[in-house]
């Protein structure tokens, strides 16, 4: 087999099985509600810290078109990946679909992409899980030396400079907590999921109530001020908000009747993510003018702007808290199986994907993961690498959209347990949105992303491409 065809070599979509690279298999325990969860857990999180940045990027009116505009491409993505995953109703999420739509290098590098979707996005959150923490203590005048408080290394000729460095205790140790309940078990890790989500939908939907009436429509006049460019610019930053309801299909190996269950959870956790967005940028920047907004914390700025009741403020923490919480869960989660599907392909190394068989969990990649990221939690400042999350999961969701294109051309009759509606234009529609969307990202982002990508490349002729599974003879 020559070079290209090894690199284009697909996983035929109908003989994928999650058995096939034999050992303990994952335990399937999870309904349409916990798979909803799973999606919201991540998705909820982001809306908290991406209303002030698309405001300010796109004006109050524009930020709404900058939710809707998003929220449009992925009702496309969502569908393009309910088509997938009950055809495909295994974990891996857009690295399997690749796998059997668009050949092994592809998905190769949808794999290594969604490293950044997953891994990257929990050590800023962790950050910011930490802040929050450290605030709430300060009211009670509990504060951690300040050389735990905040991740700071300082790099010198020759080394680090320990005595000037600090370190963010509190994000280590949430992390590391976090890994060790996926550890556990996925049954006490989605109910911890779910619990939390449900306290920030309850914080969320209390928000738009108790301000709904102090909106001026004068903050939305002139409707797009930073016009149609801005709109674009918004989308890109708001989109991480939207990051999250393709966890759902990560999960789809313990999902007790994936080929119904999961395309289900896709559309409604995406509904109904989309739903909440709305309603609280509206209040929010119906509030606070968009010139002004706290771009870290808009909706805390609203209710300052109205009153600040103390009792509505401590709603909007517990919601942050909640929604930064689910992020690192359900994301490591999605990074942890990531890597568990790619292992067993062996793309990785073989003992990524070794199961225990107590616990059901991949328990030595989920610790390994879990330690890794507090490192980065806990040592270096990353907030930046926030927008490769969005270039990164931007490119999945582009890929799944040419995947359900080119199979619907290339297998006209295959059964399809879900079909996406209109599904060529749906298809088309997703990934030409996706990359409308990319358009905003800066130029600083696009050149980390192909240093990320190279790198990839390089990791894959390493490893995998020796190794892989389907080509052993």
């Amino acid at each position: 087999m020559n070079v290209w065809r090894r690199l284009a070599a697909t996983q035929p979509h109908d003989r994928i099985s999650p058995n096939d690279g034999g050992g303990v298999p994952l335990r399937r325990a999870l309904g349409v509600a916990g798979l909803i969860g799973v999606g919201l857990g991540t998705m909820l999180g982001g809306i908290f810290t991406t209303i002030g940045s698309g405001a300010q990027a796109a004006g109050a009116g524009g930020v709404l078109a900058s939710f809707a505009l998003t929220g449009i491409a992925c009702v496309f993505v969502a569908l393009c990946y309910a088509e997938l995953a009950a055809m495909v109703p295994i974990a891996g999420s857009a690295y399997t679909y690749a796998y059997a739509t668009l050949g092994e290098f592809v998905a190769w590098i949808i794999g290594w992409d969604l490293i950044l979707e997953y891994g990257i996005s929990v050590a800023p959150t962790a950050a910011a899980w930490s802040g929050s923490v450290q605030s709430f203590l300060s009211t009670f005048h509990i504060t951690l030396p300040p050389a735990l408080q905040v991740a700071h290394v300082v790099f010198v000729p020759g080394g680090i400079d320990f005595a000037h460095s600090q370190i963010d205790l509190l994000a280590i140790l949430v992390v590391l907590g976090i890994s060790a309940l996926l550890a556990i078990g996925i049954r006490e890790s989605t109910r911890t999921n779910t619990l939390f989500v449900g306290i920030q939908v309850i914080a969320l939907i209390v928000f738009v109530l108790a301000l709904f009436g102090a909106v001026s429509p004068a903050h939305f006049m002139p409707p797009f001020p930073l016009g149609g460019s801005g709109v674009i610019a918004g989308a890109a930053l708001v989109f991480f908000a939207y990051i999250g309801f393709d966890t759902v299909t990560v999960a789809s190996e313990e999902a007790k009747n994936p080929v119904r269950d999961v395309p289900r959870a896709v559309i409604w956790s995406l509904i109904i993510g989309i739903v909440i967005y709305m309603f609280a940028a509206y209040v929010t920047v119906g509030i606070v003018p968009w010139k002004t907004v706290d771009p870290n914390a808009a909706m805390s700025d609203a209710v300052h702007h109205a009153g600040n009741a103390g009792w509505l403020n401590a709603v909007v923490f517990a919601g942050a808290f909640a929604g930064t919480t689910t992020v690192m869960l359900t994301s490591l989660l999605g990074q942890i199986r990531i890597f568990f599907v790619m292992a067993r392909d062996r793309m990785l190394p073989p003992i990524v994907a070794r199961v225990d068989a107590r616990t059901c969990t991949p328990i030595i990649t989920t610790m390994t993961t879990g330690v890794l990221v507090a490192i980065l939690a806990g040592i270096l400042p990353i907030a930046e690498l926030l927008a490769l999350v969005n270039v990164g999961t931007l490119s999945a969701f582009t890929i799944v959209c040419v995947g359900v294109f080119v199979l619907r051309m290339r297998k006209p009759d295959a059964v399809r347990p879900f079909r996406a509606p209109f599904g060529l234009v749906t298809a088309a529609l997703g990934a030409i949105l996706c990359l409308l969307v990319m358009t905003g990202l800066g130029t600083l982002t696009w050149i980390r992303f192909v240093v990320w990508f190279l790198v990839g490349v390089g990791v894959y002729a390493a490893y995998g491409y020796r190794h892989s599974r389907l080509h052993e003879t």
